[in-house]
């Protein structure tokens, strides 16, 4: 048997100690490295998903809203004398849809201010799109047709329980007196459950005095509570008869915050209720931000006119920046000469992708809208200012492009006899085409979201119309976003959010479309 003094592991390297314990340390940092590395990973992935899903979570109240059911009858009497050229008859037909909520509740009839608040529940604005189908359809005068009408924004909230907070809890069978208008419900089941409701709230019975309401409902009538005992309550009749309560079980609101601090008041919330028993009050899918174009009222606003401004927009960024962008990189990698003036050029472009986009906003005020005269707040001003912008990007992702591609492709094609440019358009541009389309629309996702240039040309002007030309007055998404989000009512809130995904949706497309150009078409060497 040989001696391990003598063995050759026994004066390897790595026999000493020393080094054995620096190999150590050397690991030890390896395995540490990639924690950091999947610590960052997943901070990253965790901050996305908390962006994504706090946008998410604000935009979901507006993927549905409330509507209300009409039955409306466009008699010949009225609307006789409406042609397809005639403007649209919105106060006639707005006028139908007063008489429809007067006539459901006839006790508003002898006060202007409750006839106020009635019509509330529904805008004048709400039936333009009717009045303009009227006009596009004069056969439909003469018949009854039903509509749906969008509910008041703050009424909309108040049933998706995002204003006026409330609380609903279940009453039962109860015995009902009427006596001028003050209603006294008994039941054999104490109403300690609502009592226990109520002292959570702060709301104690029986004097209540700035706390809240506790609304009473049953089938299409509600009472608004004065008092509240473990076995009697009363209150005042907001809306239908004492009988209700003698037929259908009764169900109790408890809204903590006082009339004054809140947008919707205890009549209004009676009059829904009553609607919505009828099953004249429906949720539905909010189609209408895709097809709606800008409005003052959040229910009836839309983002059309946004989304076709900013496909106009790049389509003018697109028609100059890519070709511009691609050609003058093919110049500048493939022909230009290599001296001082040519690497000036390519510092300045360099220096020039790094430049904040408010100054191409400035610049585009000040030359296209000032020195040439083009349309403010049009699509076309907008997309000569973003291709500035993206110009400097779309060079430098072609040129890099370019680079990528080997030498010995270029050096063939010159030994067979192919000339320079054929060169450059038959060998060399087919293998740089993914990655200088991956540039370029890179460039056009980036265009896509930018705000501030669009500010400083004006496109964040009101734009009720969809546009239909490059030069006509537009708005874009991001500037849609900006513009809702300064608004002073929280219905906008839930608007904001969802305006945010659908920009995410386009930004999204466009970076599939760049992964799938580059695995598709892109080659190793």
């Amino acid at each position: 048997m040989s001696d391990p003094s003598t063995s050759p592991m026994a004066n390897a390297p790595f026999a000493n100690e020393r080094v054995l314990k620096r190999l150590r340390r050397r690991r030890a940092a390896d395995r540490r490295f990639k924690w950091y590395g999947r610590m960052a990973i997943g901070f990253a992935l965790a901050a996305l998903t908390l962006l994504l899903g706090s946008i998410a979570t604000q935009a979901v109240s507006a993927a549905t809203y409330h509507v209300v059911t009409f039955d409306l009858s466009f008699d010949k009497n009225t609307f006789g004398d409406v042609q397809p050229d005639s403007p649209p008859p919105v106060d006639r037909v707005y006028g139908l849809v007063r008489d429809d909520l007067l006539a459901e509740f006839p006790e508003t009839a002898s006060s202007p201010a409750l006839r106020h608040d009635l019509l509330g529940l529904v805008t004048r604005l709400a039936v333009l799109p009717v009045a303009k189908d009227l006009v596009r359809k004069p056969a439909e005068i003469g018949t009854k047709r039903r509509v749906e009408l969008p509910l008041s924004d703050d009424l909309d909230l108040f049933l998706k329980g995002a204003a006026a907070r409330h609380l609903t809890v279940p009453v039962g069978r109860v015995k009902a007196e009427e006596i001028a208008g003050n209603v006294t419900l008994t039941s054999e089941a104490t109403f300690a459950r609502l009592i226990a409701a109520a002292s959570l709230e702060n709301m104690q019975p029986p004097e209540m005095p700035g706390t809240g309401s506790i609304l009473m409902t049953a089938g299409r009538s509600t009472i608004r509570l004065d008092s509240l005992a473990p076995s009697r309550v009363t209150g005042t009749l907001l809306t239908g008869t004492a009988q209700d309560f003698r037929t259908y079980p009764a169900r109790a609101r408890l809204i903590p915050a006082p009339e004054s601090e809140r947008t919707v008041s205890d009549l209004q919330i009676a009059w829904l209720l009553a609607l919505k028993a009828d099953g004249r009050v429906l949720r539905v899918p909010h189609w209408s931000l895709l097809t709606h174009t800008d409005s003052t009222q959040p229910e009836l606003a839309g983002a059309l006119a946004a989304i076709i401004g900013s496909l106009l927009t790049l389509l003018v960024t697109a028609s100059l920046a890519i070709p511009v962008g691609i050609l003058a990189s093919i110049y500048l990698e493939e022909f230009a000469p290599r001296n001082r003036i040519t690497g000036l050029i390519e510092v300045n472009i360099n220096n020039l992708a790094a430049v904040p986009s408010i100054v191409f906003g400035l610049l585009g005020a000040a030359v296209f809208l000032g020195a040439f005269g083009l349309p403010r707040s049009a699509p076309v001003v907008g997309g000569l200012v973003l291709a500035l912008l993206i110009l400097p990007v779309v060079i430098i992702a072609s040129r890099a492009a370019l680079k990528a591609v080997p030498q010995s492709i270029r050096d063939a094609a010159l030994a067979i006899g192919a000339s320079r440019m054929q060169t450059v358009f038959h060998h060399v541009m087919p293998l740089a085409a993914p990655g200088m389309l991956t540039g370029a629309i890179l460039g056009m996702a980036r265009a896509l979201g930018e705000t501030a240039p669009l500010l400083l040309i004006g496109m964040v002007a009101f734009v009720a119309e969809v546009p239909r030309g490059p030069t006509d007055e537009a708005t874009a998404l991001p500037v849609l976003i900006y513009s809702w989000a300064t608004q002073a009512e929280r219905a906008w809130e839930p608007m904001t959010g969802a305006v945010i995904l659908i920009l995410l949706a386009f930004l999204i497309a466009m970076n599939g479309v760049v992964v799938f150009l580059r695995r598709k078409f892109e080659r190793r060497w």
